[in-house]
Protein backbone atom coordinates (compact mmCIF):
# COMPACT_ATOMS: atom_id res chain seq x y z
CA UNK A 1 0.00 0.00 0.00
CA UNK A 2 2.79 2.34 0.91
CA UNK A 3 4.62 1.54 -2.35
CA UNK A 4 1.48 2.29 -4.34
CA UNK A 5 1.11 5.62 -2.56
CA UNK A 6 4.74 6.55 -3.26
CA UNK A 7 4.24 5.69 -6.90
CA UNK A 8 1.14 7.90 -7.10
CA UNK A 9 3.02 10.81 -5.48
CA UNK A 10 5.91 10.44 -7.92
CA UNK A 11 3.51 10.35 -10.88
CA UNK A 12 1.65 13.41 -9.59
CA UNK A 13 4.85 15.39 -9.04
CA UNK A 14 6.06 14.39 -12.51
CA UNK A 15 2.79 15.57 -14.07
CA UNK A 16 2.88 18.88 -12.15
CA UNK A 17 6.51 19.55 -13.12
CA UNK A 18 5.71 18.66 -16.74
CA UNK A 19 2.74 21.04 -16.76
CA UNK A 20 4.80 23.86 -15.20
CA UNK A 21 7.62 23.21 -17.68
CA UNK A 22 5.14 23.23 -20.58
CA UNK A 23 3.60 26.51 -19.37
CA UNK A 24 7.06 28.04 -19.02
CA UNK A 25 8.13 26.95 -22.54
CA UNK A 26 4.80 28.15 -23.98
CA UNK A 27 5.17 31.50 -22.23
CA UNK A 28 8.73 31.86 -23.46
CA UNK A 29 7.70 31.02 -27.04
CA UNK A 30 4.64 33.29 -26.98
CA UNK A 31 6.36 36.07 -25.02
CA UNK A 32 4.00 35.80 -22.08
CA UNK A 33 5.20 37.84 -19.13
CA UNK A 34 3.95 38.64 -15.65
CA UNK A 35 5.90 41.89 -15.66
CA UNK A 36 3.50 44.85 -15.94
CA UNK A 37 6.26 47.44 -16.32
CA UNK A 38 6.76 46.83 -20.03
CA UNK A 39 6.62 49.93 -22.24
CA UNK A 40 4.42 49.96 -25.34
CA UNK A 41 5.21 51.72 -28.63
CA UNK A 42 2.95 52.09 -31.67
CA UNK A 43 4.74 52.10 -35.04
CA UNK A 44 3.32 52.95 -38.46
CA UNK A 45 4.39 50.77 -41.41
CA UNK A 46 3.33 50.80 -45.05
CA UNK A 47 3.86 47.04 -45.26
CA UNK A 48 4.56 44.43 -42.56
CA UNK A 49 5.27 41.50 -44.95
CA UNK A 50 3.59 38.85 -42.81
CA UNK A 51 4.58 40.12 -39.35
CA UNK A 52 2.43 38.43 -36.71
CA UNK A 53 1.47 38.94 -33.09
CA UNK A 54 4.12 37.41 -30.83
CA UNK A 55 7.03 37.95 -33.23
CA UNK A 56 10.28 39.14 -31.71
CA UNK A 57 11.33 42.74 -31.17
CA UNK A 58 15.10 43.22 -31.00
CA UNK A 59 17.20 46.22 -29.98
CA UNK A 60 20.55 46.20 -31.77
CA UNK A 61 19.93 42.50 -32.46
CA UNK A 62 19.17 41.59 -28.83
CA UNK A 63 15.67 40.27 -28.10
CA UNK A 64 13.95 42.80 -25.82
CA UNK A 65 10.25 42.45 -26.54
CA UNK A 66 7.50 41.14 -28.79
CA UNK A 67 4.76 42.27 -31.14
CA UNK A 68 1.64 42.89 -29.08
CA UNK A 69 -0.86 43.74 -31.83
CA UNK A 70 -1.12 44.35 -35.59
CA UNK A 71 -3.91 46.67 -36.79
CA UNK A 72 -4.68 47.05 -40.51
CA UNK A 73 -5.76 50.54 -41.65
CA UNK A 74 -6.82 51.82 -45.08
CA UNK A 75 -3.33 52.41 -46.50
CA UNK A 76 -0.97 51.53 -43.65
CA UNK A 77 -0.51 49.14 -40.73
CA UNK A 78 -0.16 49.97 -37.04
CA UNK A 79 2.12 47.65 -35.08
CA UNK A 80 2.05 47.78 -31.29
CA UNK A 81 5.17 46.39 -29.63
CA UNK A 82 5.91 45.66 -25.98
CA UNK A 83 9.44 46.26 -24.66
CA UNK A 84 11.21 45.35 -21.48
CA UNK A 85 11.59 48.18 -18.95
CA UNK A 86 14.69 50.38 -18.86
CA UNK A 87 15.25 50.22 -22.65
CA UNK A 88 16.87 53.57 -23.46
CA UNK A 89 15.48 54.81 -26.79
CA UNK A 90 16.37 58.22 -28.20
CA UNK A 91 14.42 60.66 -30.38
CA UNK A 92 16.25 59.52 -33.54
CA UNK A 93 15.54 55.83 -32.97
CA UNK A 94 14.93 53.79 -36.15
CA UNK A 95 12.23 51.12 -36.47
CA UNK A 96 12.27 48.55 -39.26
CA UNK A 97 10.89 45.12 -40.12
CA UNK A 98 13.56 42.57 -41.04
CA UNK A 99 13.80 38.90 -41.93
CA UNK A 100 14.38 36.74 -38.86
CA UNK A 101 15.66 33.65 -40.71
CA UNK A 102 15.66 32.02 -44.14
CA UNK A 103 12.36 30.32 -43.36
CA UNK A 104 10.60 33.65 -43.73
CA UNK A 105 10.10 34.70 -40.11
CA UNK A 106 9.93 38.43 -39.36
CA UNK A 107 11.00 40.64 -36.49
CA UNK A 108 10.93 44.32 -35.57
CA UNK A 109 14.48 45.70 -35.30
CA UNK A 110 15.08 48.89 -33.30
CA UNK A 111 18.20 51.05 -33.44
CA UNK A 112 18.16 53.12 -30.21
CA UNK A 113 19.67 56.30 -31.72
CA UNK A 114 22.13 58.84 -30.31
CA UNK A 115 20.07 62.04 -29.88
CA UNK A 116 20.19 63.96 -26.62
CA UNK A 117 16.39 63.83 -26.15
CA UNK A 118 14.61 60.64 -25.14
CA UNK A 119 11.96 59.06 -27.34
CA UNK A 120 8.37 59.90 -26.49
CA UNK A 121 6.82 56.43 -26.50
CA UNK A 122 3.30 57.90 -26.48
CA UNK A 123 3.73 59.38 -29.95
CA UNK A 124 3.17 57.42 -33.16
CA UNK A 125 6.51 56.34 -34.66
CA UNK A 126 7.29 55.79 -38.35
CA UNK A 127 8.89 52.54 -39.43
CA UNK A 128 10.24 51.05 -42.65
CA UNK A 129 10.34 47.58 -44.22
CA UNK A 130 13.69 46.13 -45.30
CA UNK A 131 13.27 43.89 -48.33
CA UNK A 132 13.78 40.20 -47.59
CA UNK A 133 14.39 37.19 -49.82
CA UNK A 134 10.71 36.67 -50.78
CA UNK A 135 10.36 40.37 -51.63
CA UNK A 136 13.48 40.24 -53.79
CA UNK A 137 12.16 37.16 -55.58
CA UNK A 138 8.88 38.96 -56.26
CA UNK A 139 10.80 41.93 -57.71
CA UNK A 140 12.83 39.57 -59.91
CA UNK A 141 9.62 37.93 -61.06
CA UNK A 142 8.21 41.32 -62.08
CA UNK A 143 11.39 42.04 -64.04
CA UNK A 144 11.27 38.69 -65.82
CA UNK A 145 8.78 39.93 -68.42
CA UNK A 146 10.71 43.17 -68.95
CA UNK A 147 14.17 41.63 -69.38
CA UNK A 148 13.63 40.34 -73.00
CA UNK A 149 12.46 43.77 -74.11
CA UNK A 150 15.43 45.40 -72.37
CA UNK A 151 17.89 43.00 -74.03
CA UNK A 152 16.22 43.64 -77.38
CA UNK A 153 16.64 47.39 -76.97
CA UNK A 154 20.28 46.96 -75.93
CA UNK A 155 20.90 44.74 -78.95
CA UNK A 156 19.30 47.30 -81.27
CA UNK A 157 21.43 50.08 -79.74
CA UNK A 158 24.63 48.07 -80.09
CA UNK A 159 23.78 47.21 -83.72
CA UNK A 160 23.16 50.88 -84.55
CA UNK A 161 26.37 51.89 -82.81
CA UNK A 162 28.30 49.21 -84.70
CA UNK A 163 26.89 50.39 -88.02
CA UNK A 164 27.69 53.99 -87.14
CA UNK A 165 31.28 53.19 -86.17
CA UNK A 166 31.71 50.98 -89.26
CA UNK A 167 30.86 53.83 -91.64
CA UNK A 168 33.91 54.39 -93.89
CA UNK A 169 33.18 58.09 -94.24
CA UNK A 170 33.06 58.46 -90.46
CA UNK A 171 36.33 56.57 -90.09
CA UNK A 172 37.91 58.81 -92.73
CA UNK A 173 36.62 61.95 -90.98
CA UNK A 174 37.95 60.73 -87.62
CA UNK A 175 41.36 59.99 -89.13
CA UNK A 176 41.42 63.41 -90.82
CA UNK A 177 40.45 65.12 -87.55
CA UNK A 178 43.18 63.26 -85.69
CA UNK A 179 45.74 64.22 -88.36
CA UNK A 180 44.64 67.87 -88.18
CA UNK A 181 44.90 67.81 -84.39
CA UNK A 182 48.43 66.44 -84.61
CA UNK A 183 49.36 69.10 -87.20
CA UNK A 184 47.91 71.87 -85.01
CA UNK A 185 49.86 70.57 -82.00
CA UNK A 186 53.10 70.58 -84.03
CA UNK A 187 52.42 74.12 -85.31
CA UNK A 188 51.62 75.33 -81.81
CA UNK A 189 54.85 73.80 -80.53
CA UNK A 190 56.84 75.50 -83.31
CA UNK A 191 55.20 78.86 -82.57
CA UNK A 192 56.09 78.54 -78.88
CA UNK A 193 59.69 77.61 -79.73
CA UNK A 194 60.04 80.49 -82.20
CA UNK A 195 58.62 83.08 -79.78
CA UNK A 196 60.13 81.71 -76.60
CA UNK A 197 62.27 84.83 -76.07
CA UNK A 198 59.33 87.16 -76.72
CA UNK A 199 57.20 85.19 -74.30
CA UNK A 200 59.90 85.41 -71.65
CA UNK A 201 60.26 89.16 -72.31
CA UNK A 202 56.48 89.65 -72.07
CA UNK A 203 56.42 87.73 -68.81
CA UNK A 204 59.32 89.75 -67.45
CA UNK A 205 57.70 93.05 -68.48
CA UNK A 206 54.44 92.01 -66.84
CA UNK A 207 56.26 91.17 -63.61
CA UNK A 208 58.16 94.48 -63.75
CA UNK A 209 54.97 96.43 -64.42
CA UNK A 210 53.28 94.70 -61.49
CA UNK A 211 56.25 95.52 -59.25
CA UNK A 212 56.25 99.19 -60.35
CA UNK A 213 52.52 99.46 -59.76
CA UNK A 214 52.94 97.98 -56.29
CA UNK A 215 55.76 100.41 -55.51
CA UNK A 216 53.71 103.34 -56.82
CA UNK A 217 50.75 102.49 -54.62
CA UNK A 218 53.05 101.96 -51.64
CA UNK A 219 54.81 105.32 -52.18
CA UNK A 220 51.58 107.27 -52.70
CA UNK A 221 49.46 105.46 -50.19
CA UNK A 222 48.81 108.56 -48.06
CA UNK A 223 48.15 110.78 -51.10
CA UNK A 224 45.73 108.25 -52.56
CA UNK A 225 44.02 107.96 -49.19
CA UNK A 226 43.70 111.76 -48.97
CA UNK A 227 42.39 111.95 -52.55
CA UNK A 228 39.80 109.26 -51.84
CA UNK A 229 38.69 111.14 -48.71
CA UNK A 230 38.44 114.39 -50.68
CA UNK A 231 36.39 112.69 -53.37
CA UNK A 232 34.13 111.20 -50.71
CA UNK A 233 33.68 114.65 -49.10
CA UNK A 234 32.94 116.18 -52.51
CA UNK A 235 30.36 113.49 -53.21
CA UNK A 236 28.71 114.17 -49.84
CA UNK A 237 28.63 117.93 -50.55
CA UNK A 238 27.19 117.24 -53.99
CA UNK A 239 24.50 115.07 -52.45
CA UNK A 240 23.70 117.85 -49.96
CA UNK A 241 23.52 120.42 -52.75
CA UNK A 242 21.26 118.21 -54.83
CA UNK A 243 19.01 117.64 -51.81
CA UNK A 244 18.72 121.40 -51.20
CA UNK A 245 18.06 121.96 -54.91
CA UNK A 246 15.31 119.35 -54.84
CA UNK A 247 13.81 121.06 -51.79
CA UNK A 248 13.95 124.44 -53.58
CA UNK A 249 12.23 122.98 -56.63
CA UNK A 250 9.50 121.48 -54.43
CA UNK A 251 9.00 124.80 -52.59
CA UNK A 252 8.84 126.67 -55.89
CA UNK A 253 6.32 124.23 -57.30
CA UNK A 254 4.21 124.47 -54.12
CA UNK A 255 4.41 128.35 -54.28
CA UNK A 256 6.11 128.51 -50.87
CA UNK A 257 8.73 131.05 -52.04
CA UNK A 258 8.77 134.27 -54.11
CA UNK A 259 9.85 132.53 -57.30
CA UNK A 260 7.01 130.00 -56.96
CA UNK A 261 4.43 132.70 -56.40
CA UNK A 262 5.73 134.65 -59.41
CA UNK A 263 5.72 131.59 -61.66
CA UNK A 264 2.51 129.89 -60.53
CA UNK A 265 0.27 132.85 -59.38
CA UNK A 266 -2.44 133.19 -62.06
CA UNK A 267 -3.61 136.63 -60.90
CA UNK A 268 -0.11 138.06 -60.91
CA UNK A 269 0.42 136.61 -64.38
CA UNK A 270 -2.85 138.19 -65.58
CA UNK A 271 -1.91 141.60 -64.11
CA UNK A 272 1.52 141.38 -65.68
CA UNK A 273 -0.03 140.52 -69.01
CA UNK A 274 -2.46 143.46 -68.73
CA UNK A 275 0.41 145.84 -67.80
CA UNK A 276 2.43 144.70 -70.78
CA UNK A 277 -0.60 145.35 -72.99
CA UNK A 278 -0.95 148.90 -71.63
CA UNK A 279 2.74 149.56 -72.11
CA UNK A 280 2.45 148.32 -75.67
CA UNK A 281 -0.46 150.71 -76.37
CA UNK A 282 1.45 153.61 -74.74
CA UNK A 283 4.47 152.93 -76.90
CA UNK A 284 2.23 152.84 -79.95
CA UNK A 285 0.69 156.24 -79.08
CA UNK A 286 4.09 157.81 -78.42
CA UNK A 287 5.41 156.46 -81.68
CA UNK A 288 2.51 157.97 -83.64
CA UNK A 289 2.94 161.33 -81.93
CA UNK A 290 6.63 161.39 -82.63
CA UNK A 291 5.94 160.77 -86.28
CA UNK A 292 3.39 163.61 -86.47
CA UNK A 293 3.60 166.64 -84.16
CA UNK A 294 5.79 165.33 -81.39
CA UNK A 295 4.82 164.26 -77.93
CA UNK A 296 1.66 166.00 -76.77
CA UNK A 297 1.49 166.07 -72.98
CA UNK A 298 -1.81 167.32 -71.57
CA UNK A 299 -1.30 168.06 -67.90
CA UNK A 300 -4.79 169.49 -67.25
Amino acid sequence: MKDQRKTDIKVGLTVIVSILLFIWILGWAKNFSLNSNRSGITIKFQNVAGLEIGDNVTVNGVRKGFVDDVVLKSDFVLVKVSLEPNIDLRKDAVFSIMMLDLMGGKKVEILPGNASDKLDTKQLQNGSFSADVPSVMVMIGKLENELPQMFKQVNTTLSSLNEYLGDKNLQSDVKASASNLVAISVQLKDIINENRNQIKLLTSNSAELTSEARDFFAANKESLHTTINDVSALIKKTDTFISKLDALVVETKDQKNTAGRLLYDDKLFSDLKETLGNVKELIKVLTEQLKNEGVNVDLF
